[in-house]
């Protein structure tokens, strides 16, 4: 099944309202419904950093992590974004997340594949990276056919070792 996605960027006052679990409020001001689980406390840790970053740099909330819409459906499935504006180097690293009951139907592949193609559009990126823990069999499944290179492993204070991936764009 192909499934047809688009990443939407969210507010500050959005990721504000979820970094507090305030569903109403967050959807109050989103481009699109936001479902409950984007405001449980295990996705809290990502809105409250995406907020503190949009905060000191409003340019960051085109950049960071948005909304993974089907158009189709008219339904928001998960979250995906770069983890921040280009660097020095032209690097943006890509994150992302599908709610549970909406995996393995094409939604990671689909948004990675949105995000690759914007960062290809973009002329301050270079280079796209992605880290995924060694034990995430899936999300390396879901990068595996963008031919990504391993160009090192890198300790997350959350997720442990990763291990660090790059496409040159």
């Amino acid at each position: 099944m192909s499934v047809r996605v688009e990443v939407l960027a969210l507010s500050g006052p959005v990721f504000a309202a979820l970094a507090d679990g305030g569903l109403a409020a967050a959807n109050a001001a989103a481009p699109v419904p936001l479902p409950p689980a984007f405001a449980a406390p295990d996705w809290a840790p990502v809105w409250r950093m995406r907020a503190a970053q949009v905060a000191a740099d409003p340019a960051a909330a085109a950049w960071v992590t948005g909304v993974v819409w089907d158009p189709d459906r008219r339904l928001a499935v998960g979250r995906a974004g770069y983890h921040g504006p280009p660097d020095a180097r032209g690097m943006v690293e890509i994150g992302y997340a599908v709610l549970p009951e909406h995996r393995r139907r094409g939604y990671a592949r689909a948004a990675l594949a949105a995000l690759v193609e914007r960062a290809r559009r973009e002329p301050a990126v270079a280079v796209v990276r992605l880290a995924i823990s060694p034990s995430n069999a899936a999300s390396r499944a879901v990068a595996r056919p963008f031919g990504f290179t391993v160009v090192g492993e890198q300790v997350d204070e959350v997720d442990g070792i990763e291990v660090v991936s790059e496409l040159a764009v």
